[in-house]
């Protein structure tokens, strides 16, 4: 399946007030100035009030496949069905077969796993968990379209002649600040287990949780950044999400862009 990756730009952060609560402290021009020209978007959701700051909307509302941001749920469901117990756990064995990222040639832990974004570790996970259990909780949660009928193990990846499992930025960061608040139904053995294996960055001004998603072309050329993820500051929890597409874009990308906008606004 081919993604667009030619799209108008007009830059403007768009604000919805969910509830009463102070103006969301993300100006438009420092979130501008991170994408610096890069097509795509960003959502970011106060998690007490409910505030929902926007950049570029009609990207936000766009369903992509979430790419390797799905190990974040993939995992969820892993430790609610009793897959795995620990971060610290041996989570991957290594088969043997030489991968292109060095770092997935051998045996891992959760923790470990998680953080070199292993493809195959979570594919296991995803077929230890099964079609059946997987769908159930994708329905529970709504998950994006919650399409899982390209198979098991690669429903959330993108690849030519495949449909993969869409799901939008803003239902991304909607979907973190619910689980964030306790109103998804993961017990919160599991929540602390992800926090820990999420955990991103530590700055005198906040703690930075998150994971990367990469996604290519039919030609298997790079063309899709994502990071999902939150932010503790302050006494508050920021839930965001950030899209991008275009030639060589990566979840690295999406990453620095979200890191330079919190850094700027004092979140991180």
């Amino acid at each position: 399946m081919k993604y667009v990756l030619i799209f108008m730009f007009t830059a403007f952060m768009n604000t919805v007030t969910l509830a009463n609560s102070e103006v969301f402290p993300v100006p438009e021009n420092s979130v501008e100035a991170a994408f610096d020209g890069r097509n795509g978007t960003f959502v970011i959701i106060d998690c007490l009030s409910q505030t929902v700051s926007t950049f570029h909307p009609e990207l936000a509302a766009e369903r992509l496949p979430p790419c390797s941001t799905f190990k974040i749920w993939n995992t969820l469901i892993g430790f609610e069905s009793g897959i795995i117990s620990s971060p610290d756990e041996v989570f991957y064995k290594w088969s043997g077969k030489i991968y292109s990222r060095p770092e997935w040639n051998k045996d891992m832990t959760l923790k470990e796993a998680f953080r070199v974004s292993c493809v195959p570790a979570f594919q296991n996970l995803a077929r230890k968990i099964g079609p059946e259990k997987m769908q159930l909780w994708l329905d529970k949660i709504k998950y994006g379209d919650c399409n899982t009928s390209s198979g098991i193990d690669v429903f959330w990846l993108p690849e030519k002649g495949r449909k993969p499992l869409l799901i939008s930025p803003a239902g991304q960061a909607e979907l973190i600040c619910k689980l964030v608040n306790g109103k998804l139904p993961f017990s919160e053995k599991s929540r602390a287990a992800l926090k820990e294996i999420m955990a991103v960055k530590m700055t005198a001004n906040g703690a930075f949780y998150g994971k990367t998603g990469t996604g290519d072309d039919d030609s298997g050329k790079f063309n899709l950044g994502w990071f999902a993820g939150y932010v503790e500051s302050n006494g508050k929890t920021y839930a965001f999400a950030c899209a991008i597409k275009g030639k060589g874009l990566m979840g690295m990308d999406a990453r620095r862009i979200v890191e330079t906008i919190l850094e700027k606004n004092g979140l991180l």
